[in-house]
């Protein structure tokens, strides 16, 4: 009781002098400094226990119970993944593609799985030509490939959870039946207009007829029933099952080349993932067909210049960063397909000899406007950005770094009868022109834009990501910077003010008006051309973080204010020290 009485006699006299006159009433200086200020909007999660980053707080919570009730960092993350499903239908859900790196805290060890799904065996770019196809529309049956989400989950917890089924997908069951109210960012994005004729969209999403408000409370047990079926048959309940039959059925009926074996012979694949050193800090991203190479190659490109000596957001460090975007996405875009049917020089593109010689064509002084190589096609320019990312750490130091997406928005909308998820159109970014590394072929996986990392140095590791298309290797490798460079803390680096380029060629930019005004005039007469958004922009994705500090047994986390997301910390077994 002593502490809780010096405590609110501190407040009152902090208040008492807020009311005085400076100097105090004699003049003298104050007997209590004011509180430093900061720039940061949230302080970071730190526990001894586990925590849930997820961009919705429903499903960060579920993750959390997940581990309150005995389980590990994985079974976290695909508890909240599943509510993800539900709560945030318009960027993820059980029609989509996933990816994770796990961090293994006994061995030290890092996992890559990519569970991003194959085109039907039959859908070829003669296929298409045959029925007058020569461009894969973003509402296009072809681009449907088959969804990865649920093998993944099937295969991080075969590999290391420790709960059963039932056991992960009881909270987005349970919100599934029984509905949620809408909160504030997700009811802005609930309805996309130009879906509302798609096959099942408006029945599922829009089931009153009316646009749904903020509070009101969604429900869809259709959904609900198809968690169900995995819960009770695992993958099988997906990919071998009724469900499986249904699925078909439709996406035949709307003219999908798909086969009941196409989803049969699915299978997710562990990868070893890639990784560059920046200043000392090991940086790990996950191979292609995932464009993480791009955040590599950028980083070893930044390291040539003293982006701490520039000062954070300077024009100088700004302007390095953006031309190395622009380097490190040519060659990304030049090289990177699916492996399995063509190699990838991803040893040649993480060469520091090669980014030293890339460093050598930025002009401090000029934008640039073309860099070679330019082998860009539309198709690539036209990623969707729509995805969720989130985090988990328990308390033994695992950490799970979880990205899963529809591709752009609810994908294409589709919604077979009593599935109660949307199909995604992850193909659409295939090349229908023959003989590139992202040409469109059966069974292949095409060029992915999502991507999960991971970041360690000594005691430190940090599992991380932003989301948001063609945006997220540029954010990775700003956070990065934030964090090695600038010293910012999780929470910090997320919030602070980003940039993105959306394109390919050209020296336009996004950039958040939290960055000064006279900045971006000097990057202006450099030669880039700026569009301004509001402080804390979709635009720039959003992103989670965890972090733990291995020599104190300290967890900490942070999540990015620029979607409903929070980062919620395990309550401790009552009774336990």
């Amino acid at each position: 009781m002593k502490w809780m009485l010096t405590a609110l006699l501190f407040t009152i006299a902090a208040f008492a002098q807020d009311d005085a006159p400076p100097g105090g009433a004699t003049g003298a200086a104050p007997a209590t400094p004011p509180p430093p200020g900061r720039e940061q909007a949230r302080s970071m999660i730190v526990t001894r226990y586990g925590i849930v980053a997820a961009s919705q707080f429903l499903a960060s919570q579920a993750g959390a119970k997940m581990l309150e009730s005995g389980g590990n960092a994985i079974d976290a993350a695909i508890a909240a993944n599943a509510v993800l499903g539900l709560t945030q239908p318009y960027v993820n859900g059980m029609g989509g593609d996933l990816f994770a790196i796990v961090y293994e805290a006994k061995t030290g060890k890092v996992y890559g799985l990519n569970s991003s799904g194959w085109t039907p065996k039959a859908l070829t770019i003669d296929y298409l030509k045959a029925k007058k196809v020569d461009k894969l529309d973003r509402f296009s049956v072809h681009a449907i490939t088959v969804p990865g989400c649920v093998a993944g989950w099937d295969a991080l917890r075969r590999r290391f959870g420790t709960k059963t089924f039932p056991e992960l997908l009881a909270s987005a069951i349970f919100y599934a039946e029984n509905g949620f109210p809408l909160p504030e960012i997700g009811t802005r994005s609930w309805i996309t207009p130009a879906l509302l004729k798609q096959p099942g969209y408006k029945e599922t999403y829009m089931p009153t007829g009316e646009r749904p408000q903020l509070g009101d409370v969604f429900k869809n047990p259709a959904l609900g029933e198809s968690l169900r079926q995995v819960a009770a048959k695992g993958r099988d309940g997906y990919y071998k099952g009724k469900l499986t039959d249904v699925m078909v059925k439709f996406l035949q009926a709307q003219g999908g080349a798909h086969t009941l074996e196409d989803f049969a012979e699915f299978e997710p694949e562990w990868v070893e993932p890639i990784s560059t050193t920046y200043r000392g800090w090991q940086i790990y991203e996950l191979p292609p067909n995932g464009q993480g190479v791009a955040a590599l190659s950028m980083l070893n490109i930044m390291e040539n210049f003293p982006l701490k000596d520039y000062g954070h957001n300077s024009a100088a460090a700004l302007h390095v960063m953006i031309e190395a975007k622009k380097l490190a996405y040519a060659d990304m875009a030049r090289y990177v397909g699916d492996p399995r049917f063509g190699p990838v020089p991803v040893a040649e593109m993480l060469s520091k000899d090669l980014a030293k010689r890339r460093a050598g064509l930025i002009d401090m002084d000029k934008a640039s406007c073309k860099v070679l190589p330019s082998e860009i096609s539309e198709t690539l320019a036209a990623h969707g950005n729509e995805t969720i990312y989130m985090s988990a750490i328990d308390k033994d130091g695992n950490i799970v770094s979880l990205i899963q997406s529809n591709y752009s928005g609810y994908g294409t909308g589709m919604v077979a009868p009593g599935a109660g998820f949307s199909f995604h159109n992850r193909g659409q970014g295939f090349d229908l022109v023959p003989g590139k590394p992202n040409s469109l072929a059966g069974h292949k996986r095409p060029l992915h834009t999502i991507i999960p990392a991971f970041m360690h140095k000594g005691d430190i590791s940090i599992g991380f990501g932003i989301m948001g298309g063609w945006n997220q290797s540029q954010a990775h490798a700003q956070f990065v910077a934030n964090v090695v460079d600038f010293n910012m803390n999780v929470q910090m680096a997320l919030e602070s003010a980003r940039f993105t380029k959306g394109t390919f060629d050209g020296c336009d930019v996004q950039m958040e008006s939290r960055v000064p005004e006279a900045i971006r005039q000097e990057l202006t007469r450099r030669g880039h051309v700026i569009t301004p958004l509001a402080g804390f922009s979709g635009a720039m994705g959003n992103g989670e973080a965890v972090m733990r500090d291995a020599r104190r047994g300290v967890n900490f986390a942070g999540s990015d204010p620029r979607t409903d997301g929070a980062a919620i910390p395990e309550q401790p077994p009552t009774g336990q020290k």
